[in-house]
């Protein structure tokens, strides 16, 4: 796993420390180091050993600001350089907890987007009453068209059914009321594209559904929406499970998400991530890694249904500016 030393507000120590989490809790995991050499070391001498010997290091100095335009990713910078590892094969995923914007424009020019798929999406799993919910997009695309959404909700089918094997995955796309008719007009136009959308694993699309759906999990266990009401959802459910003194049993809200849609495993955890936080990013990397869900969630669209689709992106997107 190449993490990024630099990427976060709290970077580098509580990278270095999550980093050391993950190593003591999981015997079978290589990280590859990416930052200053004197913040590897660091992690280094509190290892033992035979930990040592699965910590590689690979020097960089300078990093991508959380307020620095997503375009900085182009130079230079960790972030870059954790790509470019996956890229060439050095590592098999990667961790940042940088600026979401400059993680997910390094993966795109660096390992480029799969077919069909002209926007990534970030897909965070909650814990819901009735079984995990599966949300996307939590930050990828903060203003999708609706074809984007469309085929956002073929993303989180496909992961749901791999990641988390749930069987026929109910899809549900997120909005104001459940009625037909309901929301703006991004969600209006979506709703009847995702009614005859073909979707993997033998994934229904349910309707519209509500916030409490994502947290109760009854009618939907994947729900679809855009990076900006997904990202305000995701953390207004963390500072929800605050107030409540703890999160649930099951745990709680994710700190981390997997990026789908370009060719390679890539998690972003909150840029506010403490070190369990990058510790758990980095174990869900290892996760999806092991389970090849990212090959896998890629080759159940290649086999989905595309005949007809060529031009949707075009001929039924509704500009919202």
């Amino acid at each position: 796993m190449a993490v990024d030393l630099l990427g976060g507000d709290d970077a580098p120590a509580v990278v270095v420390d999550g980093a050391l989490r993950a190593m003591r809790a999981d015997p079978d995991l290589h990280l590859l180091l990416v930052g200053p050499t004197e913040v590897a070391d660091e992690l280094i001498a509190a290892l033992g050993p035979a930990q040592r010997a699965r910590i590689t290091v690979r020097p960089v100095r300078d990093s991508v600001g959380m307020a620095d335009h997503p375009s900085a990713a182009r130079a230079e910078s960790t972030v870059r350089a954790v790509v470019t590892a996956v890229r060439d094969g050095t590592a098999d995923a990667l961790v940042s907890a940088g600026a979401t914007g400059a993680t997910v424009t390094a993966a795109v020019l660096g390992l480029g987007r799969w077919p069909e798929i002209r926007q990534p999406a970030l897909v965070a799993t909650l814990p819901a009453v009735a079984g995990p919910v599966v949300l996307l997009d939590v930050g990828g695309t903060l203003e999708p068209r609706p074809a984007t959404l469309a085929r956002h909700a073929v993303l989180g089918a496909a992961y749901a059914a791999v990641a988390h094997s749930v069987a026929a995955p109910r899809v549900g796309l997120l909005s104001v009321g459940t009625e037909a008719g309901k929301g703006d007009r991004v969600r209006r136009a979506t709703d009847p594209l995702l009614s005859v959308e073909p979707l993997p694993g033998g994934a229904h699309y349910v309707g519209l559904v509500e916030g409490y759906d994502v947290t109760l999990g009854a009618r939907a266990d994947v729900v679809v929406t855009d990076g900006f009401t997904g990202n305000v959802l995701l953390k207004a459910i963390e500072g929800a499970y605050a107030m409540a003194g703890g999160p649930p049993v099951g745990g709680g809200a994710p700190r981390a998400a997997a990026l789908l849609g370009v060719a390679g495993t890539v998690v972003v955890c909150h840029g506010s991530a403490g070190a369990d936080d990058v510790a758990s990013g980095i174990a869900l990397a290892a996760h999806l890694w092991r389970r090849r869900a990212i090959d896998l969630v890629s080759a159940l669209l290649d086999g989905d249904a595309v005949a007809d689709r060529s031009d949707r992106s075009t001929d039924t997107e509704v500009r919202t500016s």
